[in-house]
């Protein structure tokens, strides 16, 4: 077998086998720097590896490295100071190359690396202001990991393809909160310290740290919420006991959730995605609160990671559909059985939508629209982050799903898949050759080369899905949604018929499909769009952000200067302290609804 190349790791990670690694941090919100120590357990794997090369990054300052070299008795172990050097690597991320004695170097003998370091201002890690926070009250920290991001936040084998425990020491200023991605935690008041332990192994970008003025609320007998104060209660109330429904009904389908606590922790609008799967702490964008139906999907998302991408990871960003296309279909499985396959299919309709409407302006030829994306040396897996890895791979899930031929045969499969893999990385061929393994009537009937649908051709060809997923079932829901969008392309419009639809009483997500589908239509007449105004102008300013977003895009689109005053007025409450990074967001996954 051929060994896995990261080519978005300056790493050897291949020569040492990382056992657990500790973080003892001090924050310090005033100079908007932390500062400790890092202890990596490794052990060689490869003869001859005489340096270890971890992934780091310019906004790191290393002060020291040691190397405690283990004698007959801990009582003989000798701590050496170790010669290290920084070279660059890509403009996300840097080479810490350091030297290591002979005698740490026989292969299968643990040793432990001592880093000492601070972080200044890497992009893994977010201070905020006190007046960028929900209560404008105190300062708050996060990190955000994904996809390359922590080496600025500690020196690591910044690869999926590694997995470790870890455990950290943060010691804070008095009246700070401090969450992590940990499966434990406890907290010293009297000396301002809080520990954590994650028992089971994850990769690097899934380590996870906030801080600031949090308090929490029981939402079930494994979750909790965290948020700031002022929104607490919001967040309690739109959850409620959804959670652990959500969280029984992925048991049922997938396995037991093997990480103990789903906690939520809801951010200020500058967090720069919607959600991230951080192993037992989900963060969440506080302004998701205001559409119970994308917190829903979104928080359903979040969960379906607990098996898939954070269970089983992708070993490589160049297959995150790994991760992404199959936590999609999982959420889709969970919101059938939870909410109907109606409600599932209006979904799916308005994320396919959004998958055609990037194809068309990337092109059929694209290579992003790659399942298997092969980067370029030097580019950053992040921004090449798109619909594909979820939409297109949830079609090629689905379309596994449907050679089965019964979707509770694939659960089962799904299952197996979990228990086998589970605290692994994995390669797509992983998963094809365990499906057609469980499935041996499908192997031996040659489905992965059957013509035009051919395994290889859905991984490896540019543009859209081979094939998409029946979905009539939503008929009753999207049905309505087209008919209106047919009325306000007749020419002349038909009032009487416009009047009989009334979008007050449509979900969120047959809004926006409608919105989506007269953007699609844009340029629009003024006159059409002097129709729509009055129509809808001041009921849509009553429903939530991700209704308003697009009837301001169509307003903008069509230079429609009536309604730009509502654009100035969106702006000033939802655009977030970095636009910059909003806007890739935006571009890429679409307004306020992207998933990680």
């Amino acid at each position: 077998m051929c060994r896995l190349v990261d080519i978005a790791s300056a790493s050897n990670f291949h020569s040492f086998k990382l056992r657990h690694f500790h973080l003892d941090l001090r924050l310090n919100f005033a100079v908007k720097e932390m500062t400790g120590w890092q202890v990596l357990e490794l052990v060689p794997i490869q003869p001859g590896a005489h340096t270890l090369v971890l992934d780091s990054h310019p906004s790191l300052l290393i002060h020291s490295i040691d190397c405690k070299v283990p004698g007959t008795t801990a009582a003989q172990d000798i701590t050496l100071s170790l010669t290290y050097r920084v070279d660059p690597f890509t403009d996300y991320g840097s080479s810490l190359n350091i030297s290591l004695p002979a005698s740490v170097t026989r292969p299968h003998r643990a040793f432990q690396i001592t880093v000492r370091y601070t972080t200044t201002d890497g992009p893994a890690i977010w201070w905020l202001d006190a007046e960028l926070t929900c209560g404008q009250t105190r300062p708050l920290v996060f990190t955000q990991g994904h996809s390359v991001c922590n080496r600025s936040f500690f020196p690591c084998f910044d690869t999926p393809a590694v997995k470790s425990t870890y455990s950290a020491t943060v010691r804070v200023p008095e009246g700070v909160t401090v969450l992590m991605s940990a499966s434990r935690s406890a907290y010293s008041k009297q000396e301002r310290v809080f520990q954590f332990s994650m028992e089971y192994p994850v990769p690097a970008y899934l380590v996870a740290l906030v801080a600031g003025d949090l308090q929490h609320a029981d939402i079930g007998p494994r979750s909790r919420v965290w948020a700031e104060p002022c929104i607490l209660a919001c967040a309690v109330s739109k959850l409620g006991g959804s959670v652990e429904r959500w969280l029984n009904v992925a048991e049922d389908l997938f396995g037991p959730y093997v990480w103990g606590r789903y906690d939520i922790v809801f951010l200020p609008p500058s967090f720069p995605i919607v959600a991230m799967e951080n192993p037992c702490l989900t963060f969440i964008i506080s302004s998701i609160l205001e559409s119970r139906e994308f917190l829903l999907i979104d928080v359903i998302h979040e969960i379906a990671h607990g098996w898939f991408g954070n269970a089983v990871t992708n070993a490589t960003w160049e297959e995150m559909w790994l991760s992404e296309g199959l936590a999609t279909y999982a959420q889709r499985r969970i919101t059938t059985e939870a909410y109907g396959e109606a409600f599932t299919c209006l979904e799916t309709v308005f994320r396919l939508d959004a998958l055609h409407r990037q194809m068309r302006l990337l092109g059929d030829n694209n290579p992003v629209s790659k399942l298997q994306v092969k980067f370029e040396p030097g580019i950053n897996p992040s921004s090449l982050m798109n619909l594909f890895t979820y939409e297109k791979g949830f079609c090629f899930v689905s379309y596994l799903s449907q050679l089965c031929g019964d979707v509770k045969s694939f659960d089962s499969f799904l299952r197996a898949y979990i228990e086998q893999f589970k605290f692994t990385s994995v390669v797509a061929q992983d998963l094809l050759d365990f499906f057609l393994g469980f499935f041996p009537e499908l192997k031996e009937s040659c489905v992965a080369q059957r013509e035009g649908l051919e395994f290889e051709r859905w991984l490896n060809d540019c543009g859209p899905p081979l094939c998409e997923p029946d979905l009539s079932a939503g008929g009753v829901l999207t049905g309505p949604v087209q008919s209106l969008c047919d009325l306000w392309a007749c020419d002349p419009q038909d009032p009487e018929a416009i009047a009989n639809f009334n979008l007050s009483s449509w979900s969120t997500f047959q809004t926006v499909l409608f919105l989506d589908r007269l953007l699609d239509r844009s340029p629009l007449s003024n006159q059409v769009m002097g129709q729509l105004s009055r129509c809808y102008s001041a009921q849509l300013d009553e429903m939530n952000a991700e209704v308003q977003i697009r009837w301001l895009q169509i307003v903008v689109r069509n230079s429609f200067y009536p309604d730009l005053p509502r654009v100035r007025g969106f702006l000033h409450k939802h655009v977030s302290v970095d636009w910059t990074r909003e806007c890739v967001h935006f571009n890429l996954c679409g307004p306020l609804s992207g998933l990680q």
